[in-house]
């Protein structure tokens, strides 16, 4: 037989060829169902609700039902124009505070000799954790112009002044201090990363310190800075929990709180909310795009080949001035509002005449807690939030795993595609995802809505992004020549990742899970249309005690959520630890 022959005995036949081609798309189409049901399903019914006046709670509709009406309303609509004003200047305002503070603090961390860096680089992190309703109750506890605490200890000094976060100004300062974390957590990794000897370059042309960070290592770190001052405005543009409680009380709306008040109508105006919520998706949806603008095509390499120590800068006696700043900021951000919290759990009656009476023992006792835990929602709302923080975390986990594995170990098709649409929900505010699950799920059959799954599903889908993040860097520090020396020894795909990739990654698949567990516990904005009296869980519950105005039994039930989420933490990351050193030993 010739060789032509051969070949042609031994070549794929057509059917084959295009079976094995079918086959290579089979796990990538599973992968772009999921998120289509998650991610895209939602979002075009969200499109839909806008361009209709159809009720979703009754569903079904014809050509006839499309409209632009809901649009148009929302475009001239004056109070829409104030809402995005005071979302626009609140979140630009937070912004610019937290770049402030947050490149401050990465700076005194990674590139001075300040003393207690450790404490410092806990203390920029610690606001991460903190709800962002719990943290707006604690300032409204402390800087409400007639009862806040802060405003009872100005009057006691003797002095004239007053604070009043029931403001403008009051959400700008909450957003800032508590969303600093995100741009810290770019430029420390930035600055972590960069060749001392681009600094010492400027220093040896005679250039200042002062002058070589202005002109040498802020422009370099440009895309960390801008990173993290876009992701923290888009984060701040889409909270419901902080003007909910600071602008509330001043008679201010922002889109978020807007959007609320349209579905809480009596009837609700779903239409109108779905119209607003595409306009918030729109805005959120340009600062991705312009952030991706800005950083195209420019070169900001800083890491070289050879091994280096970032550079220190010796302060001196300033170091005790940057440790200063540290501490106030510590304060700030966790002894001020836990104490705030801690008084108004603890006392019986929030109401303070005199700085005296704030240390008076006998007005102090446990009554809101027990008033508390004798309400059988808080039990309820505690095991859902449970339920469901575990149901996000496993289920999350799994699904960003097979996403992280599919982008960045392997070489299936539609690679670029499930990136993408992965990323989506990073313009979506948490609140368009419970408007978009709405419209999404309250007409179909089957009785998902209004069960903890729903929210379960929300909030990975609010989070996916994250914890996809979050799993990729472990992915990417496996050498492929290990899955390579697995498939030689005759284990197949399953069995490699099994055997070899999630051994390896599991410290990362871990933290990405506990992440999303406590990025599911603290939610409020996902969850507000989508619970029941059945499903509620302890965010909305929280939001209900303060809206009914039962100010101690909220601030005790804050008390319980933050050791929550402490003692959650603590043990995820000492378990993470004993694992990552047992795979080490190992």
């Amino acid at each position: 037989m010739g060789s032509a022959a051969l070949a042609q005995s031994v070549a794929p036949l057509p059917a084959q060829r295009d079976a094995a081609g079918w086959a290579r798309w089979i796990w990538p189409g599973c992968l772009l169902a999921i998120l289509g049901v998650l991610v895209i399903y939602p979002l075009a019914m969200l499109v839909i609700g806008a361009s209709t006046n159809i009720n979703p709670t009754v569903g079904g509709w014809g050509l006839d039902a499309f409209t632009v009406e809901n649009y148009l309303e929302v475009v001239t609509n004056p109070n829409v124009h104030r809402a995005m004003f005071n979302s626009l200047i609140a979140s630009l305002g937070g912004a610019l505070l937290a770049v402030a503070i947050g490149l401050f603090f990465a700076w005194v961390v990674t590139r001075t000799d300040t003393p207690l860096k450790n404490m410092i680089e806990l203390a920029g992190m610690l606001p991460l954790f903190v709800p962002p309703l719990v943290a707006a109750f604690a300032w409204s506890l402390l800087g409400s112009p007639s009862t806040g605490i802060i405003n009872i200890l100005l009057e006691g000094s003797g002095l004239g002044w007053r604070v009043n976060f029931y403001s403008l100004g009051g959400i700008i300062f909450v957003f800032g201090v508590y969303y600093a974390p995100y741009v810290y957590m770019f430029t420390a990794a930035s600055l972590k990363q960069m060749d001392p000897a681009l600094e010492e370059a400027s220093a040896i042309s005679g250039v200042g310190p002062f002058g070589t960070m202005l002109r040498v290592t802020l422009p370099l770190i440009a895309p960390a800075i801008l990173s993290g001052g876009l992701l923290a405005f888009v984060v701040m543009l889409g909270i419901y929990g902080i003007p909910a409680i600071l602008a509330t009380p001043a008679r201010e709306t922002f889109l978020t709180t807007y959007i609320f008040t349209l579905v809480s109508w009596s009837p609700p105006l779903y239409n109108k909310a779905a119209a607003v919520s595409t306009l918030l998706v729109a805005v959120t949806a340009l600062c991705v795009y312009v952030q991706h603008r800005l950083l195209a095509g420019r070169s900001f390499v800083t890491v070289a080949g050879k091994s280096f120590k970032p550079r220190q800068l010796n302060l001196g006696p300033w170091r005790y001035v940057t440790l200063a700043f540290a501490l106030a900021y510590l304060f700030v951000v966790v002894v001020a509002p836990s104490a705030a919290l801690l008084i108004a759990a603890l006392r019986k009656f929030l109401f303070i005449p005199t700085v005296a009476s704030l240390f008076d023992i006998s007005q102090y006792s446990l009554t809101h807690f027990k008033n508390l835990f004798d309400n059988p929602l808080t039990l309820r709302s505690i095991g859902n939030g449970l339920k469901v923080g575990f149901a996000a975390a496993f289920v999350g986990g799994a699904l960003s795993f097979a996403i992280g594995y599919t982008i960045h170990r392997s070489r299936t098709p539609g690679r670029a595609l499930i990136d993408y649409l992965t990323t989506v929900p990073i313009a979506v505010p948490g609140l368009v995802i419970g408007v978009a699950y709405l419209w999404a799920w309250v007409h179909l059959p089957g009785g998902l809505f209004g069960t903890i799954w729903i929210l379960a599903l929300a909030f990975v889908a609010r989070f996916l992004p994250d914890t996809v993040k979050a799993l990729s860097s472990s992915l990417m520090q496996v050498h492929h020549e290990l899955e390579e020396a697995s498939v030689i020894c005759g284990h197949g795909l399953l069995s490699t990742i099994r055997r070899i990739v999630l051994p390896l990654t599991w410290p990362g698949v871990l933290s990405g899970m506990v992440l999303l567990f406590v990025l599911s516990i603290r939610e409020l904005g996902s969850s507000l249309f989508l619970y029941t009296s059945d499903s509620i869980i302890m965010s909305v519950l929280l939001l209900d005690f303060f809206e009914g105005g039962n100010i101690g039994v909220t601030a005790a039930f804050s008390v319980f959520q933050s050791v929550l989420l402490l003692v959650i933490i603590g043990t995820a990351h000492h378990f993470t630890r004993t694992t990552t050193d047992l795979a080490a030993s190992g």
